[in-house]
């Protein structure tokens, strides 16, 4: 089923802290990828290519190998948070395949002057495929290498959350992957046992 552009504005995530880690939030809780609409709209809102960038020959042949990728770089991140996970022979695979990924040239950015003076980034054409999956798959790498920003990596503590982001909180104090979501139903179950214990 086809979302409407309310509704991807709506069910799409941009509030990871990394473009990788927004990638890993479309398949929660439901496969947000459903669509080349709704991936169009991922790539814009995700920031790999600037607003109007042309992408209408991306198809359904995009949807299979973002989503590959998605679940290559989930679990290189979950390796990064959990040891085991390092140890089980897909990760090598899963390393293996991002770094293939990541050798193609990501979409070459140009500043652009508009009418009143201001720069503009802007792409030359519309971005290939691989240049958009390098650019994700780069931005993996460069997440999982920087041991400043990996130590910010964290896993939602809302209830069956799977989310990854990236913690930037003073005292990187931050617990869920958004205070609104998460946060706010932590809170509804709190208020509720306590409303609970107060009636027994």
């Amino acid at each position: 089923m086809a979302l409407g552009t309310a509704t991807v504005s709506y069910e799409l995530r941009f509030d990871t802290g990394r473009s990788c880690l927004d990638l890993l939030a479309t398949g929660h809780p439901v496969e947000r990828l459903c669509s080349v609409e709704v991936l169009r709209a991922w790539v814009t809102g995700s920031g790999l290519v600037p607003p109007g960038t042309p992408l209408a020959h991306a198809d359904a042949s995009w949807l299979v190998d973002f989503r590959e990728l998605r679940g290559r770089i989930d679990l290189l991140i979950r390796g990064a948070l959990f040891s085991e996970v390092r140890s089980w022979a897909s990760y090598a695979s899963a390393l293996a395949r991002v770094n293939d990924i990541a050798r193609t040239a990501p979409p070459a950015p140009r500043a652009v002057r508009i009418q009143d003076g201001t720069l503009v980034r802007e792409l030359e054409g519309p971005p290939e495929q691989a240049a958009l999956l390098a650019a994700l798959a780069r931005d993996a790498v460069e997440l999982l290498t920087n041991p400043f920003a990996r130590a910010g990596l964290r896993q939602c503590e809302g209830d069956n959350c799977p989310i990854v982001y990236l913690d930037t909180s003073r005292g990187r104090r931050r617990r869920w992957c958004s205070s609104e979501v998460c946060g706010n139903r932590e809170r509804v179950a709190r208020h509720r046992r306590r409303a609970a214990l107060a009636r027994a």
